[in-house]
């Protein structure tokens, strides 16, 4: 059934869902008179990723009146042995004909998880939560961020997290999910008088999670001569991982940092007599 009268429309579905082509679709469909429509949804493909030409078939070319369309749109497909990948540059060149709209596109290819994914959004991006981030970040600015998930299977560098903290300047909630150690470490150690190699700074952050992060992630967050944190921080780590990092709370690097923790939840676990002096201003959850 038409909806002859509708002009504005909205759908934001914050859960990952199959039913794009069976239920999304059609429903859009049914709205040939929008003229302003707003997409934001994480969809899981059998075949295809989302991109410029499936909106213009299936979203586009059915609503003749639509002038404003934004969209964020995140599309998950499961490898499957294919040899001839789709690039970014393929993606991309599918909106050729978007004239009115900035449009960001890139693919991740997860292959010791056998998934990929195909992330496409109108720019500037206008949403409180970005997903899942990887290297392939292209480092547009996102003033409106205020959550994060860092996600690879190729280490995060230097470089890259300093791009991170200039894109989402007003960011609040971050978390880091990589097994892999930092490949560059040594070298940017090696070199720390640089003065390019400048501290990154994240000045509203106030909670960091790093169950599934590497130590070298940990390292990154809480020492100082990396990573300036403001004094309303709460941390979420394994213990085991925070005592490795701060060589048994006795570390220099990382004990500013530490010292300036608002709160801190190890998993259940409580800090021992002997470390309670190094997170001198910190609540143990």
């Amino acid at each position: 059934e038409k909806l002859p009268n509708l002009r504005c429309f909205s759908l934001q579905y914050n859960f990952i869902t199959d039913a794009y082509d069976k239920l999304i679709v059609p429903l859009l469909q049914h709205m040939s008179t929008l003229e302003k429509l707003h997409l934001n949804v994480y969809v899981y493909m059998e075949k295809i990723f989302i991109d410029g030409n499936n909106l213009k078939k299936n979203i586009i070319d059915h609503m003749a009146r639509l002038k404003n369309f934004t969209f964020n749109i995140d599309s998950f497909l499961h490898l499957r042995n294919q040899i001839d990948l789709t690039s970014t540059e393929d993606i991309k060149h599918t909106f050729r004909d978007f004239k009115n709209n900035h449009i960001i596109s890139y693919i991740d290819y997860f292959h010791n998880d056998h998934s990929s994914r195909c992330f496409i959004y109108t720019y500037p991006y206008k949403w409180k939560s970005y997903g899942y981030i990887t290297n392939n970040f292209p480092g547009v600015l996102c003033k409106f961020v205020r959550e994060i998930t860092l996600y690879d299977e190729h280490p995060f560098e230097y470089e890259f997290f300093l791009r991170i903290s200039q894109s989402f300047p007003f960011l609040k909630e971050l978390s880091v999910m990589n097994s892999k150690p930092q490949k560059n470490k040594l070298c940017r150690e090696s070199n720390k008088d640089n003065q390019d190699l400048s501290i990154i700074k994240f000045h509203y952050l106030t909670s960091v999670t790093l169950y599934s992060a590497h130590d070298d992630y940990i390292e990154q967050f809480l020492d100082d001569s990396k990573t300036f944190l403001s004094n309303n921080v709460h941390l979420n780590v394994y213990f085991e991982s925070l005592k490795r990092v701060t060589y048994h709370f006795t570390r220099n690097t990382t004990r500013t940092n530490c010292a300036k923790l608002k709160s801190l939840f190890l998993n259940g676990y409580g800090l021992p007599k002997y470390a309670r002096d190094y997170f001198s201003h910190t609540k143990v959850l």
